[in-house]
């Protein structure tokens, strides 16, 4: 059963890769709540530094991007290419940086800024996750 149907949660994948399995669903209704409704977008390079350029003037391919809609609506967008590449400079792996992201963008549509606060919850969920022992069954 696809986790997406029927939920608060809805995805698309532009990229060639394939959706990464973390509980998406879950780890949304954690930090937002079970009202909130949320597109989650897994983009590509190329659509990161469209949207980078065009959104926050910044010419890099974003790792995660963030953006409410109103009181109850959110979009995510993940680069899974540039997850891909830089997990290991976090001492992560795939999936880990993959959750982290999704975390981190998460905690931005609640109202979070960057700081010790944030740094501390995305800690936490994302240890709760049990994802560190997985590095060899999950590639990019």
């Amino acid at each position: 059963m696809d986790e997406f149907k029927n939920s608060a949660i809805n995805d698309r994948n532009l990229t060639h890769r394939p959706k990464p399995v973390l509980p998406f669903l879950e780890l949304k209704n954690k930090v937002l709540g079970k009202k909130y409704n949320l597109s989650l977008v897994f983009m590509s390079d190329w659509k990161a530094r469209q949207l980078n350029k065009t959104l926050r003037h910044k010419t890099t391919a974003a790792n995660v991007l963030s953006f409410p809609l109103t009181e109850n609506d959110g979009e995510i967008f993940l680069n899974l290419a540039r997850c891909a590449r830089d997990h290991k400079k976090y001492d992560m792996n795939y999936l880990e940086h993959v959750a982290y992201l999704f975390i981190h963008g998460l905690l931005h549509l609640k109202g979070h800024s960057h700081g010790s606060t944030m740094e501390k919850q995305e800690r936490q969920i994302l240890a709760s996750l049990n994802l560190h022992d997985q590095k060899h069954r999950h590639r990019p």
